[in-house]
């Protein structure tokens, strides 16, 4: 699984003109599973966001997670084109990308596994809809993981 994190002072989804969901201040998460991904990338990924450490203590370092910090939203919005190679040529390839019925499945549940650990609501996109993902960036703050580097 790979995810790319933005730290952002406001963020939204829409498709079609439906507002999906809305946060203030918080995170907005990317999401794209690979064929290959397991439960056990799944806990570790979710556990990693949900203490990452990229808001602002009282001396202006970043130094606490979402959970330190009420009222701070969550949006994660699965984009396969995550998984893109593009190793040969100039168009991307998604065959690293799970199939869409258990990719679906793994979103679900990452959504669910970061509600758990972070005690808060987990804004989603539409999977498999084409969407408009708003944000303001802040910082700007943005970090990519992948659970198969673990870094």
């Amino acid at each position: 699984m790979r995810t790319v994190i933005q730290r952002v002072k406001t963020g939204a989804v829409d498709v079609d003109g439906e507002r999906l969901c809305e946060i203030g201040a918080g995170m907005l998460l990317l999401l794209g599973v690979e064929g290959g991904d397991t439960e056990a990338d799944l806990e570790w990924l979710a556990a990693k966001v949900a203490g990452l450490r990229i808001f602002n203590d009282d001396n202006g370092v970043m130094n606490r997670p979402v959970t330190d910090l009420p009222g701070l939203g969550i949006i994660v919005v699965s984009q396969f084109t995550l998984t893109a190679s593009t190793r040969k040529g100039n168009r991307p390839s998604y065959i690293r990308a799970e199939r869409p019925e258990a990719a679906e499945k793994m979103y679900e549940r990452f959504c669910l596994r970061l509600e758990e650990l972070t005690g808060r609501s987990v804004g989603r996109g539409r999977f498999g809809a084409d969407m408009a993902v708003s944000l303001v960036n802040d910082g700007p703050v943005t970090i990519i993981i992948d659970s198969r580097l673990r870094e």
